[in-house]
């Protein structure tokens, strides 16, 4: 079968030809004839089997006829590399189509996404957080929406969108085309599903488990001797390109940085990051810059790297489906992979819970001639923070002074207090009391 059978839209057509696709994946053979028929689709399969372009094409196709210009399709998704990887896609198989997308996400200048929403666009991708921002100031406008698309529906409830997806729900047609896809269905999603599609096909390819090209193995050890046993694995271990998960974004940072100082060329992917260095790290590891990328699970879903030949979990995940999507990094396009994971005494259950959802036990396997008595230190040190330098301490003002300046700002005699009785003037431009758009770039979904 080849793509030429779903008889797209030939500037579609022509673009799937010069992106090198020849032949539609499990999930796109069976996904695209449903969605490019109008139906509602719940979307399960594996990581790294093409479920973007599962839904893009046949959203390219139906959006090549109607008014341009008008949000008639939108995609919701829990990170902000995932958002421009979608993102991505779109352009790349939409080229010729003069048809416009945007990202929508946080932790980046807002003016460039609100002047883009006011030109015009077709389709937005976007992260909850700030898309509610935008709904709520009136910088986006939902109600031309025919196709929704909510990608990677398992982790935006394992990161706590559900309420913001409700919201959002609540506030677009409810006449639309709605698709779900996901890599695992945990009950919160099923009972999503349904209550926002309707008579939805379910499209199920494999068994939303790791990819069988992937090897799995654990390495007991204790936690203090983690990253001792992580630079001896790498040192005795032939690798390509080097993906560490850690449970926390301090955690990750630290992590990248002893690796810089052992001599690897590493980069670390976490929340803390502004959005250009993210995606500096993120570039830099898909050209081969950096050989290792430390990164906590906002990059679980948001990485499309073909060449990952090693996954490390340096801390276990919280949940049986996070060490799925961390694995699912590996070992994709019938490519090899192997999979490690640190664990400690401690991590013991969810072992238990890992192992019975792959349906069998993980080899553990020890490093030979690694020291594994070294006793830990009274406290451990190596991802503790640095200690913060004492303030200088305010002298206390001299209630006798009648002129010492108070130090709350609050009070009257504050230099920067505002003289009794002074009418507060209005800002330039914001003329009739008209209230300023505010986004909140903290929020999730940046």
């Amino acid at each position: 079968m080849e793509f030429s059978s779903f008889n797209l839209h030939p500037v579609i057509a022509e673009s799937i030809s010069q992106a090198g696709y020849v032949t539609p994946t499990p999930i796109q053979q069976q996904a695209i004839p449903i969605v490019m028929e109008g139906r509602d689709v719940m979307g399960l399969a594996q990581t790294g089997t093409g479920k973007t372009a599962a839904f893009a094409l046949p959203i390219l196709h139906r959006l090549m006829n109607g008014q341009r210009g008008q949000l008639r399709a939108l995609v919701i998704a829990p990170t902000r590399e995932l958002a421009e990887q979608i993102h991505e896609s779109f352009v790349t198989l939409g080229k010729g189509s003069r048809l416009k997308s945007v990202t929508v996400y946080g932790g980046v200048n807002v003016n460039p996404q609100i002047q883009a929403l006011k030109n015009g666009v077709d389709i937005v991708v976007a992260c909850p957080g700030r898309l509610l921002d935008h709904m709520g100031q009136g910088t986006v406008d939902l109600s031309h929406l025919e196709v929704l698309v909510l990608d990677e529906a398992d982790q935006m409830f394992d990161m706590g969108f559900l309420p913001d997806i409700r919201k959002i729900l609540a506030k677009i047609p409810a006449k639309r085309q709605t698709l779900l896809f996901s890599a695992t269905m945990p009950p919160d999603i099923n009972k999503l599903a349904q209550e926002i599609l309707k008579d939805p096909a379910t499209v199920k390819v494999g068994n939303t488990a790791p990819p069988v090209t992937v090897s799995h193995a654990l390495y007991p050890v204790e936690q203090h001797l983690k990253t001792p046993l992580l630079l001896e694995l790498l040192k005795h271990t032939d690798t390509e390109s080097v993906l560490i998960f850690t449970r926390t974004k301090h955690r990750a940072k630290r992590l990248g940085e002893q690796l810089e100082k052992a001599g690897y060329k590493a980069a670390s992917l976490q929340g803390n990051l502004s959005q250009n260095r993210r995606q500096a790290a993120l570039d830099g590891f898909r050209d081969g810059t950096f050989q290792i990328l430390v990164a906590t699970d906002i990059a679980a879903r948001g990485i499309d790297v073909s060449l990952i030949s090693h996954v490390v979990n340096y801390d276990i995940p919280d949940t049986p489906e996070a060490y799925v999507h961390r694995i699912g990094r590996t070992g994709r396009a019938a490519k090899s992979g192997d999979a490690f994971t640190m664990v400690c005494q401690d991590d013991t259950i969810m072992v238990r819970t890992i192992e019975k959802k792959l349906g069998s036990p993980l080899e553990r396997r020890t490093v030979p001639g690694f020291d594994y008595s070294v006793a830990a230190p009274r406290k451990d040190e190596e991802f503790a923070r640095p200690p913060r330098e004492p303030r200088p301490q305010r002298k206390p003002t001299d209630p006798k002074k009648g002129n010492a300046l108070s130090i709350n700002p609050f009070k009257a005699d504050h230099p920067g207090a505002k003289p009794a009785g002074r009418p507060q003037q209005g800002r330039p431009g914001n003329a009739g009391g008209a209230p300023k758009a505010t986004f909140n770039s903290s929020r999730r979904g940046k």
